[in-house]
């Protein structure tokens, strides 16, 4: 926060945060209350990203009903606020969807053809 506080300072310039929520970790209204509460006095965009649910990831998106009343409780601490617009995600094509197909599953084998250089190799 200091260093967004510090580039607000010197440029005047609003700050944004990117919010990836992840359904039933970090969508309730107390950690909406929580970041409101955070970036309260401070000239604040907060683009709110629901999760794509990828196979073989635990996590989900947000219901509707959390990602309204998240979004909402942030625009009461007088933040600004969008939502990320969902595309893709049918076909698995929305963003992280598409790279955890091309690398393979959890367990670390990846796709054919897909190939991962180490810091070493490159």
């Amino acid at each position: 926060m200091e260093a967004a506080d510090y580039f607000f300072e010197k440029t005047g310039r609003q700050v944004t945060y990117e919010y990836v929520l992840l359904g039933g970790v970090n969508d309730t209204e107390s950690e909406a209350e929580e970041l409101g509460r955070l970036l309260r006095g401070r000239r604040a965009h907060v683009n709110l990203i629901p999760f794509n649910d990828v196979q073989g990831l635990p996590y989900r998106r947000p219901d509707d009903e959390s990602l309204a009343a998240f979004t909402e409780r942030l625009r009461r601490h007088g933040i600004s606020v969008k939502v990320r617009k969902r595309k893709g995600s049918e076909i698995d094509a929305a963003c992280g969807q598409l790279r955890r197909s091309a690398l393979g599953d959890a367990s670390g084998q990846s796709a054919p053809g897909v190939f991962s250089l180490t810091q070493t190799e490159l």
